[in-house]
């Protein structure tokens, strides 16, 4: 299931893909902070958040956001194991459907199904809003994930930064292989976190200005980044890192 080697991961083919989505992931988790306070791609604060409330009802419906996360996840693999042939674009169509979700999220919010945009959460749509969202990230994180070895993930930024840490003190101290690849690492990473900053930071006015609206924007940019990567999969062994 695998399509891309490690020395594929930083070829601007996909290195601009990674950042695609990067980017979109941080809308997407800007756009739900904007609209109710919460994250939904932040696992590590929903897991938190469920046991500082155990015991009370708030813990279920925080678990229903982390239960959307990885029943997204599954979802993606499910989805990409239908490809009817090695080289069918299967990855295409998880990223595809996030796409749509976020589309779909967009019109539904600007008809007014999903309350008014900002506050806080108050409403069991609300919880649904977050829950969509969550399981649209799982999708997308699963997706390139499963694709890349493990070696790539797009919606959160705890691994990376850590990634990051590791790669500097390899350059400083590795072998002439470790530094190697510490700087593949280093690019791959460094591109990804400001991205994901990015995105967030373009949610700002974009909400502002349009509301649930400006989720077409990460809506997008995932589909640009399916049509650079996976939806000429093929292509991609001859993609090196020569180019990154």
């Amino acid at each position: 299931m695998v399509l891309y080697r490690p020395d594929q991961l930083v070829s601007l083919r996909n290195l601009r893909s990674w950042a695609l989505l990067a980017f979109g992931a941080g809308a997407v988790n800007a756009g739900a902070l904007l609209a109710c306070q919460r994250f939904v791609s932040h696992v590590t604060g929903t897991v938190t958040r469920i046991g500082v409330d155990a015991g009370q009802l708030l813990a279920l419906e925080y678990f229903l956001i982390l239960f959307c996360f990885i029943a997204g996840a599954g979802a993606a693999v499910l989805l990409a194991r239908r490809g009817e042939a090695v080289h069918t674009p299967r990855y295409a169509r998880p990223l595809l459907l996030v796409s749509a979700i976020l589309v779909g999220v967009a019109l539904l919010g600007q008809a007014g199904a999903l309350g008014p945009f900002g506050g806080t959460v108050e409403s069991a749509r609300d919880f649904v809003f977050l829950g969509v969202l969550s399981f649209a990230m799982g999708m997308q994180n699963a997706a390139v994930a499963v694709s890349t070895a493990m070696a790539v993930r797009t919606t959160h930024m705890t691994g990376p930064a850590t990634d990051i840490g590791i790669a500097l003190a390899l350059l400083a101290s590795g072998t002439r292989a470790e530094r190697s690849e510490a700087r593949r690492s280093i690019v791959l990473r460094v591109t990804k976190l400001f991205a994901f900053i990015s995105g967030g930071a373009a949610m700002v006015p974009l909400c502002a200005r349009f509301g649930f609206a400006a989720f077409v924007v990460p809506a997008v940019t995932c589909a640009l980044a399916t049509m650079w990567t996976y939806a000429s999969a093929p292509a991609t062994a001859a993609d090196g890192v020569s180019r990154a």
